[in-house]
This record gives C-alpha cells, sequence and structure tokens, in this order.
C-alpha cells in the first residue's frame, strides 16, 4: 500500500484549500500536452459502473468562443434582472467569467445513452451519470491547481446553445463551461466571499447524525 505520509497529507490540504474558482486568467498558454495530461488523469476519476460517461469538449476555434462569450452576456444580463437594490449592484460589479482572457476553453458533458458500465448503479439514480462527470472534473481542478493552474466554472450559460453551438451528439447533456490558465494572483479566499456576496460555513453546520 502506498505510504502518504504527514508532509504529503498537508500539501493535499493545501491544494485543496487553494482550488478557487478562478476568473482572473493570465494571457500566456500552458505547456503543450497539458490539457491531454489533466483529460488523462480526468479519466481515472470513479464513476457509476464504470460507466466513465463524461465527454470533454476542447473548444479552439475563435468563432465558438465568441458564440459562447455572447450567449454567457445575454444569461448574465437576465440574471442581473432578477436582482433589485444594493444585490443588483454587488452583482452588476462581480466578474463572473475569465473567458476572454483563459487561454484554454473546455466544454464537459455527460453522455446519458453510454452503453460502457451495462447500466449498473444507474437503475434508481441515472444522475448519477452526471455526478460521475463532475468527479472528473473536480479531479482535473486538483490537478491543475498542482500544476500552478487555475480553473473556472462557468455556469451562466444556456446549456441547449452551447450544445448547439459546439455541435455535439443529442443525448449529451451539459454540465460546464470551463476556463483555464494560469491566475494572475493566487488566493486562498473565494472572490464570492472577497466581494461579500456570500460568506462560507462552517463544515458542522451541512452535517446531521442521526
Amino acid at each position: 500500500m502506498t505510504d502518504f505520509d504527514p508532509a504529503f497529507r498537508d500539501a493535499l490540504r493545501d491544494l485543496i484549500v487553494w482550488r478557487r474558482d478562478v476568473r482572473r486568467f493570465r494571457r500566456d498558454a500552458p505547456p503543450a500536452g497539458t490539457i491531454e495530461r489533466l483529460l488523462q488523469l480526468a479519466s481515472l476519476a470513479p464513476s457509476v459502473g464504470l460507466s466513465q460517461p463524461w465527454r470533454f469538449v476542447v473548444v479552439e476555434d475563435a468563432a465558438r468562443r465568441a458564440a459562447v462569450r455572447e450567449n454567457f452576456r445575454r444569461c448574465n444580463e437576465a440574471a442581473l434582472a432578477t436582482y433589485a437594490g444594493e444585490r443588483a449592484q454587488r452583482y452588476a460589479a462581480l466578474k463572473l467569467a475569465g473567458l476572454d482572457e483563459a487561454p484554454v476553453h473546455l466544454a464537459a458533458f455527460t453522455d446519458r445513452g453510454t452503453t460502457q458500465g451495462h447500466g449498473l448503479g444507474r437503475r434508481t439514480m441515472p444522475e448519477m451519470a452526471e455526478y460521475s462527470t463532475v468527479m472528473a472534473i473536480h479531479t482535473i481542478w486538483l490537478v491543475a491547481r498542482a500544476e500552478g493552474l487555475g480553473l473556472g466554472w462557468v455556469s451562466i450559460l444556456d446549456p441547449a446553445e452551447v450544445a448547439r453551438i459546439l455541435e455535439v451528439p443529442p443525448e449529451w447533456v451539459f454540465l460546464g463551461y470551463f476556463c483555464l490558465g494560469y491566475p494572475q494572483r493566487e488566493e486562498t479566499t473565494p472572490e464570492l466571499e472577497r466581494e461579500a456576496w456570500e460568506q462560507r460555513r462552517a463544515w458542522e453546520s451541512f452535517v446531521l447524525r442521526r
């Protein structure tokens, strides 16, 4: 059995603490082969029935990127309209995506129609396929941080429109759009907390004992 010593555990904790939703990127691209290495490690994530239902699209085409940015702009304006007063002012001041600066764009989908895994574990909870994809995403997030990179999850998008822009199979379910690159600065506190949008709660508040 591999022996993970206290120094490794401390380093792992530091990795998890730093793992922020990055929105402010430098424009310099990661070295060649980086995204392929991250995706290879992501495919080692746990998945229901060993189905590996995640599907990733590396978005390199400038026109497709521009279409995603426009979709974000429209969805963000619609979201802003749901707030009022001081909360609306706070929302308008937030930087909620790094689509303009990030050198790497990546979309994640779940293939609900995959036959891999023979349906094991999905009969009563078909959403386990999406949960498996999230595990792969989180794996990328941690591995990227270990290489000094940051990842930002863009969820203020219309899923059907993103699927159309990227021309993916109809059975793929959109999970998220991600910006990847070197962060402008390292932070251990979430930006939404620094901007007084919300405060992180202590872990005890989420636990019940029965």
